[in-house]
């Protein structure tokens, strides 16, 4: 009997441990621990597509935190609002620009179905975070590029501690001096903001002589709001640097577009000058030359596409040459009879202009074309915030100044150039040494018209190619020639220049328009005085 009993409360006492483990082992703490967050990478990506929008913040500088190369493309990506995430596929994307998903962790494109990612938000806070977070992560970066990027993007968006104390310790570590000027410019406009008066006065004395518009905006405010009157007038003094730093620049500024501008007018110029000085021709029909070498630019790059970089090459003989023999055609078929009658031939090369400029309407179409820029040829130089060179206009005047120094040696060194110079001196005596006058003519004639055309690729990297491109410049062409001295190219060299100078200077004053007319003016009261030129031609002829 004490057996059984025993025996059945050794079953019963087991029932209830038995009960008692499996309560414990499938009952629920109710003061669980929460989940730790993840710490890796790939974690970290996909904790950005939960929570709050201040949790996600935390999570991006958890991100930045491990320094992985795709933390600057994830970043920038929620920044410009292009991350996107499923929840069912447990996946973040990034869209690019042509609407195609690639896994922000995988970095590889997306095949299955996209409809269920839905864009992760972002507001205006955390969106300036993330623009900080970019730049601190790019003040990192090997590309000095990237660099000076990421400090002009804190100059705009302001620093913060994390940001000031980033760029504190790399200062004075940053070898490229323009990223260090910047660097500190960043940081002085944040000590600007200090309650310490001592610290806002050498603030304002390290933005002494800056030119980024953020210094400027912030020197203002502080000469105007600050509580101290000593960090006022050093604020002031600083800004009437400034100023007077900015006037030379812009002064340096209008002598390059006037000389911008002058190179132009002396590639237009210098072809009318040989045929108006050796021939006495007044070619009407010198603008649709140039429009002739536009043309063969726009013809070139349509028949190699893919060759933008090379097309201006292949275009500067191309249009030489068609436009040279297109001017020996008109001297041969035209000129040639009319030699002594000044008036006939202007009558005769405008009736002609008329006729090319209808030819490349019945060509090319009323329509204007337009013509690419090389890559090489695109931008500017930017030589500091408020003085920048574009690149176009930079080699249009280096290609200016060769074709002049070409010219020159042409007319100095060579057989053609002492022909030519004798001709346009005494014709009557160059004859009766044995020169062939007519043959010069031709010649003469068909180098000022290729020249011509070589300022016409010149101009289709300025502006569109049309049938009326070449009227544009005629008037200023024959003003040019007649400043400087009928013939004498460094007349043309210093009348374009000085052209071109005079009318930007004046241009800010009395617009575009009333600028070309004053300079006109002003050109007829120096002829009045000097009917010649600046550099009249010598010979027996020029007295004539």
């Amino acid at each position: 009997m004490m057996i059984v009993i025993s025996h059945t409360f050794k079953l019963f006492t087991a029932a209830i441990l038995f009960c008692v483990l499996a309560t414990s082992a499938f009952a629920q703490p109710e003061d669980t621990p929460p989940a730790e967050s993840p710490t890796d990478f790939a974690g970290l990506v996909l904790q950005l597509a939960t929570g709050s929008l201040s949790e996600r913040g935390e999570t991006v500088k958890k991100l930045a935190a491990l320094k992985d190369p795709r933390s600057t493309t994830i970043i920038a990506a929620l920044e410009q609002g292009a991350l996107y995430a499923d929840s069912t596929l447990n996946k973040v994307a990034i869209k690019n620009e042509t609407g195609n998903f690639f896994d922000a962790v995988a970095q590889s494109a997306i095949s299955s179905d996209i409809s269920n990612f839905k864009k992760i938000p972002v507001n205006n806070s955390l969106r300036n975070q993330l623009r900080s977070l970019l730049a601190q992560l790019n003040l990192s970066s090997d590309d000095e590029s990237v660099r000076l990027t990421a400090v002009k993007r804190l100059l705009a968006d302001g620093l913060d501690e994390d940001s000031e104390a980033i760029l504190s310790t790399r200062v004075q570590s940053e070898k490229n001096k323009s990223i260090q000027s910047s660097m500190k410019v960043a940081l002085a406009l944040y000590q600007l903001k200090d309650s310490d008066e001592k610290k806002r006065m050498l603030a304002v004395d390290n933005l002494r002589g800056s030119l980024e518009p953020e210094a400027r905006s912030a020197l203002t405010e502080t000469s105007t709001s600050d509580e101290s009157e000593a960090v006022k007038n050093t604020a002031i003094s600083a800004l009437k640097s400034i100023e007077n730093s900015i006037s030379y620049y812009r002064l340096a500024e209008n002598i390059f577009f006037g000389l911008s501008l002058g190179s132009v007018l002396l590639l237009s110029a210098i072809g009318l000058a040989i045929t108006f000085g050796v021939m006495g021709v007044i070619n009407m029909a010198h603008g649709e030359l140039m429009m002739i070498g536009a043309y063969c630019t726009w013809v070139i790059q349509q028949i190699f596409p893919n060759h933008i970089a090379y097309s201006l090459l292949m275009a500067v003989p191309t249009a030489f040459l068609v436009a040279g023999a297109v001017g020996v055609a008109i001297e041969r078929g035209v000129i040639r009879f009319l030699y002594g009658r000044p008036l006939e031939t202007l009558l005769a090369t405008f009736g002609l202009s008329l006729i090319l400029q209808q030819a490349a309407r019945s060509i090319f179409t009323p329509l204007n074309r337009a013509v690419s820029l090389p890559e090489w040829m695109s931008g500017s130089l930017t030589i500091n915030p408020v003085l920048s060179i574009t690149y176009n206009r930079l080699y249009i005047l280096i290609f200016g100044i060769l074709i002049f120094i070409l010219l020159q040696l042409i007319l100095k060194k060579t057989s053609l150039g002492l022909k030519v110079r004798a001709v346009s001196q005494n014709r009557t005596m160059a004859r009766a040494v044995g020169v062939r006058a007519s043959w010069v003519d031709a010649l003469t004639f068909g180098l000022g018209s290729g020249i011509a055309g070589v300022a016409g690729v010149a101009l289709s990297q300025l502006t569109n190619v049309g049938p009326n491109l070449g009227q544009a410049y005629i008037i200023d062409s024959f003003m040019v020639v007649v400043f400087g001295g009928v013939g004498n190219l460094w007349g043309t060299l210093v009348g374009s220049m000085g052209l071109g100078i005079i009318n930007k200077f004046l241009e800010p004053y009395a617009g575009a328009v009333l600028a070309k007319v004053l300079v006109l003016v002003l050109l007829i009261l120096f002829i009045q005085k000097k009917p010649k030129g600046m550099f009249p031609q010598k010979g027996r002829a020029a007295a004539d």
